[in-house]
């Protein structure tokens, strides 16, 4: 065996990993990108859940867009009032006020109340479902669907399918938005968390038409809009909406409408 041969080799490589090494190390020196420190910092007081409920692709970006003066400092949906202070603590700006908000699926169609044209067979998915004919097996067309895309799409485990239907856990909801942008049906949306009442449905059929597909949604009777004393609900499109800032919660509305699909938030 020559020993001095395995020497030089020993000594070569190593000579070359010291060369290679100081190269590499030269250059992520050269090639340093310097960050912002309050960048650092905001990204820091981020959940860190990148979920995109802020409009960024994720944390990170919504850090730099906030460093740069491009974000608000409140911008993140799931960090609500207490991130949005240590943020504006860090920028040394004022953090404004900003309302919590949930998700809310506006349908009452459970198992007991919706009429349904066909067994559906499919995969249980609502993005395929709604292809179906009809736009799915419910007489209703605007319902939910209850396949559960938008509880695959939760990553906060907010929302449960009970009956045929989605409900979101308001307390577990931090408005990421990703239930929104799910559901083919557009029937989820944010609503205020301190919201006294809701409308359970979201067709725009006229009565006759609403009554034959389920026993639970609005038929635009208007006797909402009547009683209400604060001009805090509407008939508008065959649909009652409430007006969340108008709305004391007195409930005169939900004792009054025929098919009761006003309900407590």
């Amino acid at each position: 065996m020559d020993f001095s041969a395995i020497l030089t080799a020993v000594l070569v490589i190593g000579v070359l990993g010291l060369i290679i090494g100081l190269f590499l190390g030269t250059a992520a020196l050269k090639l340093k990108v310097e960050t912002d420190p309050k960048e650092e910092a905001v990204l820091a007081a981020l959940p860190g859940n990148n979920c995109g409920g802020c409009g960024y692709a994720g944390c990170s970006n919504l850090a730099a867009a906030i460093a740069k003066g491009e974000a608000p400092v409140n911008g993140c949906p799931v960090g609500g009032e207490a991130v949005g202070k240590k943020v504006a603590e860090i920028m040394g700006v004022e953090a404004g006020t900003s309302t919590r908000m949930v998700a809310y699926v506006k349908c009452n169609g459970d198992c007991d109340k919706a009429e349904t044209d066909y067994e559906y067979s499919g995969l249980e998915d609502c993005r395929m479902a709604v292809i179906a004919p009809g736009k799915g097996p419910k007489k209703c067309s605007y319902g939910c669907l209850g396949y559960g895309s938008c509880v695959k799409e939760c990553p906060f485990d907010a929302i449960s399918v009970v009956k045929g239907i989605a409900y979101v856990n308001k307390e577990k909801c931090k408005a990421c938005g990703k239930c929104v942008a799910v559901c083919p049906n557009h029937l989820i949306e944010l609503i205020p968390y301190e919201a006294e009442k809701v409308v359970a449905c979201a067709s725009h059929d006229k009565g006759p038409v609403v009554m034959k597909a389920c026993k639970g949604g609005c038929i635009g009777c208007g006797l909402c809009n009547k009683t209400c004393e604060h001009d805090a609900v509407h008939v508008e499109n065959f649909l009652a909406k409430i007006d969340y800032e108008k709305c004391t919660g007195c409930g005169a509305c939900q004792e009054k409408c025929p098919k009761k699909c006003i309900f407590n938030h």
